[in-house]
């Protein structure tokens, strides 16, 4: 991270605003992945699910997507769902709209629709497409978006590939170098990112690693890091797995970003999983890359995460005490309920 954007981001969480926001574009998804976190039953805090909730498309989802953004004037964006390629026409209309505000915006997709070779323009746009081991598992549990259909969806585009290691992988010697392997060669990618399987509290699995699998699969990282140039996790990322955050209020990644759900207003805490993740087990990628952000020195002995962390104790008494002076608005009459186009 550049000491410039360490500034910037303290400058908006001195105000109360979070640097990054993450928002659910959609509540669809052709797929239905074992484990996935965001149709899990906790992830909107059991009250309700993903599914269940109103979501937008056409003009009016551009429309209010962007105002979510210029409201919180984010530094990074990342669009998740669902799968954002449901909504591919929106996307076409956000994507040119948000890099000319300056945000970074990543877009988290299945690669079951065609990633645009066009989209390669945007210079602060990263697609990241995930993939859940090598192919007959992947085929399995992501159909219909399979490996074959995805070698032909990103063909001439430029992407991410992250996978999620699950115990059934780190049982299997040489999985990761094999799984490194055959993504390193494509032409489309441009680095490879790796998280571990977060459960929620009291979660029985069996994507759950032991911790003597933690350890062997941090040890493997750290040797394939230096195999493959395209596997972006430096070291100093690859050694907080080994220590998370022992809760969200540890957590730089929790406590800098604000996670939105389809109908846009509900607020998925503390962080992207929802419910009760068990931090003594995450092996969250952005939870770890912001980790070990935190130790980077900006001042002297002063850290980013110190920063980070200070800044938001007083953004957040900042925008409270101005909620508690601000007039309170007139209830009007409630809207009927909006029309999906």
């Amino acid at each position: 991270m550049k000491k410039s954007e360490v500034i910037h981001a303290w400058a908006n969480i001195l105000t109360g605003s979070a640097p990054s926001l993450s928002i659910e574009i959609t509540k669809e998804c052709p797929l239905h992945c074992p484990g996935c976190y965001a149709f899990d039953a906790a992830h909107l805090g059991g009250k309700t699910q993903l599914r269940e909730l109103s979501d937008f498309k056409g003009d009016e989802l551009v429309k209010r997507v962007l105002a979510v953004i210029d409201e919180h004037r984010p530094l990074h964006v990342s669009l998740v769902g669902g799968d954002p390629l449901v909504r591919y026409r929106e996307l076409e209309l956000l994507l040119p709209q948000i890099e000319s505000r300056g945000v970074h915006t990543q877009v988290v997709t299945s690669a079951f629709r065609v990633v645009p070779a066009t989209w390669r323009k945007f210079k602060k746009l990263n697609v990241v497409v995930s993939i859940d081991g090598l192919q007959p598992e992947h085929d399995e549990r992501r159909k219909p978006a399979t490996y074959e259909r995805i070698l032909h969806n990103i063909t001439g585009a430029r992407v991410t590939i992250h996978s999620t290691i699950t115990s059934q992988i780190a049982d299997r010697p040489g999985y990761l170098d094999e799984f490194l392997n055959f993504w390193s060669r494509r032409p489309e990618i441009a680095k490879i990112w790796f998280s571990l399987f977060t459960p929620q509290i009291g979660a029985t699995d069996t994507e759950i690693l032991t911790a003597s699998q933690r350890e062997s699969i941090i040890a493997e990282l750290k040797r394939l890091r230096l195999k493959y140039s395209v596997l972006d996790m430096p070291e100093s990322v690859i050694r907080e797995i080994a220590s998370p955050p022992r809760n969200p209020a540890e957590c730089i990644f929790a406590r800098t970003t604000k996670i939105i759900s389809a109908d846009l207003t509900t607020q998925i805490t503390p962080c992207q999983f929802g419910g009760a993740p068990d931090c003594h087990q995450c092996g969250c990628v952005a939870s770890m890359g912001l980790a070990a952000v935190g130790h980077y020195k900006v001042f002297g002995p002063l850290t980013a995460g110190q920063i980070f962390k200070a800044s938001d104790r007083f953004g957040k008494g900042w925008r409270k005490l101005q909620n508690a002076l601000s007039p309170k608005p007139v209830l009007a009459a409630a809207p009927s309920p909006f029309k999906i186009l």
